[in-house]
């Protein structure tokens, strides 16, 4: 009797983008393709392709705008559930949560001290805030 692939019990895996979509660190699976294909995504400390295979403790680590998010993978879910869920999916570092947390602490005092208009700016209002904050 000849065995066949089918009774192997192999390692559960799952693609890198498809697995930073299901734990809800992207909107869709084509913002996270394109993280990992601009450098902002690496897998154990090394540049991979969307399509790489990630496995239970491996370390991602995630480029966003002022910090970067060091993440250890410790479960692989099939599909994008809720947000409860996608968080049992990693665990983030302690050194990046202080991180991520001193950069959303900045950044609301930064927001907090920007001036505001009690008014809704008019449509050339609102093309002059967009020149001024460099945005067209």
């Amino acid at each position: 009797m000849t065995s066949s692939h089918s009774d192997i019990d192999p390692v559960p895996t799952v693609r890198l983008d498809l697995w930073l979509w299901h734990v809800r660190l992207f909107k869709t699976r084509r913002l996270a393709a394109d993280a990992v294909q601009g450098g902002k995504v690496h897998l154990n400390a090394s540049r991979v392709k969307p399509a790489h295979v990630l496995r239970v403790a491996d370390q991602v680590s995630v480029s966003r705008p002022g910090y970067t998010l060091q993440l250890i993978v410790r479960g692989l879910p099939s599909r994008r559930g809720s947000a409860a869920e996608a968080q049992q999916a990693y665990e983030e570092s302690a050194a990046s949560r202080a991180t991520r947390e001193t950069v959303v602490e900045q950044q609301k005092l930064a927001a907090a001290l920007m001036p505001r208009s009690t008014v809704r700016p008019t449509r050339q209002g609102r093309r002059e805030l967009r020149r001024l904050r460099g945005r067209e």
